[in-house]
């Protein structure tokens, strides 16, 4: 029992002079710290594996000042396993990951540091600037706000842009003097993006003075007829292989009014297009636009239309419409647009219909209202995501009988993504969207779902026209689609850029009449190849198979 007892007391006397030894190494580690003397540091207090985590973190400094980042880091990791509630060692992993361009470590590290202590300006501040210098501005914003920063000290505009030095002023939500907030860009993006004269701009942050930062705005303007003779012919004639022009003139008066047209003369879908817009009292988060558009098409639609005996090969559509739509951009969340339109149709060669259809093909006059509102759902700036909504509605009257008022609603999902963390080289996006036509609606409000100049609602394995007419496609009254899309840029030079990538796109489309065919649902994947001529217009080829039909198509336009 003695022994026992001598035993116990040895082992105490053993453990406090162990605690004493390390404690004294901890304090004379601590005293060489406050004297910045890094070898004596890193020579005096030796690691052990169950000393305290204070004199790991004094050695991993002194390793780190002396550049040894490996022993720096495998010190820090040991603390943080004695320590694992202590912030300071998941900062000094991203310190050291940072020194070794290991920019993607340094952040997880930084966000397990928020997690314990979600106000630390140290960490903010750091994570911040990780995120600017990937170029990755609203990352950035989204961790310096937290802490009041950046405040601005100027904003510059780089060139300087033709349009009225007002009207521009008016679309940054943010000044000089103030605190640049992720809302105030994302809602002057939104507002620049309503003027439709830079089709491609950015908002640039630059380091002016201490804790200060200059906005630079680097915008490619739309002027004239465009940037010079060769991007004005580029532009007015891009649709030339498929016998269409298309004049614009953007930016009329210096103040962001736009001209834009379309001269269409194929024999089967003869167009004339015209639009005037303007920004509503010199604002630009108001656009008002009038249009007008005529067409004069044929169809046939011998594969898709139901109610006709002898297949209708030869069906004309003449129409003409005029109305105006105002859109109004709330914030860089959400805008809403709302308009009008009066139009009168003539269909012609309509012959061998059953009369279940033959409403459809009515003469005469309708007046049509219009509205639409876009929300942004998520946007995710770390991970560069974002998910946007959309619902519209269109309601209309027929003045002839035996058509009267009809509805159609359409609601959409976007999902966007930069899967790298830096540029824009991988990009991808889908889409999903379903709409419904309630009532009397003539048949040019019918949906279709192909590849056809005049129609969104791309099944890109399907081409919707037959030796140049309109109506092979499916068409009916509600239609559920979506659009998947992955690209990589592939070549880039200061002229044109291409990205390539697949596509999947899968629809259906039915028609609860009866009149068109219902064709079950169709999955049409394949690849596309984007090229973008002098930074303004983008020529897309499509090659698609229509998996349902056995089909293959390949396609072209040409986008602004």
């Amino acid at each position: 029992m003695n022994a026992l007892l001598i035993l116990f007391c040895l082992s105490l006397s053993a453990q406090a002079q162990e605690s004493n030894g390390a404690a004294d190494r901890a304090a004379e580690a601590q005293e060489l710290y406050a004297k910045n003397q890094w070898p004596g540091i890193a020579q005096s207090a030796a690691p052990a594996a169950d000393g305290p985590a204070e004199l790991d973190l004094n050695r991993g400094l002194a390793l780190a000042h002396l550049g040894k980042l490996e022993e720096a880091k495998a010190c820090f990791e040991s603390g943080l396993l004695k320590s694992p509630r202590d912030k300071r060692f998941l900062i000094e992993l991203a310190g050291v990951a940072f020194q070794q361009k290991d920019s993607s470590r340094a952040k997880h590290f930084l966000k397990r540091a928020l997690e314990l202590d979600p106000h630390d300006a140290y960490v903010l501040d750091f994570l911040a600037t990780l995120y600017f210098l990937d170029g990755n501005l609203e990352a950035a914003l989204q961790y310096w706000n937290r802490i009041g920063k950046p405040e601005i000290a100027n904003v510059r505009l780089e060139p300087q842009p033709e349009i009225r030095a007002a009207l521009l002023d008016r679309a940054f939500a943010f000044s000089p003097l103030a605190v640049l907030r992720l809302e105030d860009l994302r809602t002057s993006e939104a507002r620049v993006q309503n003027l439709e004269v830079f089709p491609r701009f950015q908002f640039v942050l630059n380091p002016s003075g201490e804790d200060k930062y200059e906005v630079t705005f680097r915008g490619a303007e739309r002027n004239g007829w465009g940037d010079g003779k060769l991007d004005a012919l580029v532009s007015l004639l891009r649709g030339l292989p498929y016998e269409t022009l298309y004049p614009q003139y953007a930016n009329l008066g210096h103040s962001a009014i736009n001209l834009d047209g379309l001269a269409r003369w194929d024999d089967q879908k003869r167009r004339l297009f015209a639009e005037f817009a303007t920004p509503l009292r010199g604002d630009p988060s108001w656009r008002l636009r009038f249009f007008f558009d005529g067409r004069n098409e044929n169809w046939d639609m011998r594969g898709t239309f139901h109610a006709a005996t002898s297949g209708m090969p030869g069906l004309n559509l003449e129409k003409e419409e005029a109305g105006f739509e105002i859109r109004r951009v709330e914030s860089g969340r959400w805008t809403w647009q709302t308009g009008a339109s009066f139009a009168h149709r003539n269909f012609r060669n309509v012959t061998g219909v059953a009369p279940a259809g033959q409403a459809l093909f009515t003469n005469g006059l309708s007046l049509e209202y219009r509205g639409k509102v876009d929300y942004r759902l998520m946007e995710n700036a770390v991970k560069r995501m974002r998910l946007d909504s959309s619902v519209g509605a269109q309601v209309g009257r027929m003045f002839a009988r035996p058509l009267g008022n009809f509805a159609k609603v359409q609601g959409s999902l976007a999902w966007h993504w930069f899967p790298r963390a830096t540029g824009e080289d991988y990009e991808m996006t889908s889409r999903f969207r379903a709409g419904s036509i309630l009532g009397s609606a003539p048949f040019d409000e019918i949906y279709m779902l192909g590849l056809e100049r005049d129609n969104d609602l791309w099944l890109r394995g399907t081409v919707g026209t037959e030796k140049g007419m309109k109506g092979s496609a499916p068409m009916g009254r509600r239609y559920v689609l979506w659009n998947w899309e992955g690209d990589k840029v592939i070549y880039r030079q200061a002229f044109f850029t291409i990205r390539a990538g697949p596509f999947v796109d899968v629809g259906r489309i039915t028609d609860p009449s009866g009149n068109f065919a219902s064709s079950g649902w169709r999955w049409d994947p394949g690849i596309e190849c984007k090229v973008r001529v002098l930074g303004s217009v983008e020529v897309v080829f499509f090659f698609g198979r229509d998996l349902r039909a056995g089909r293959n198509a390949f396609y072209a336009t040409a986008l602004q």
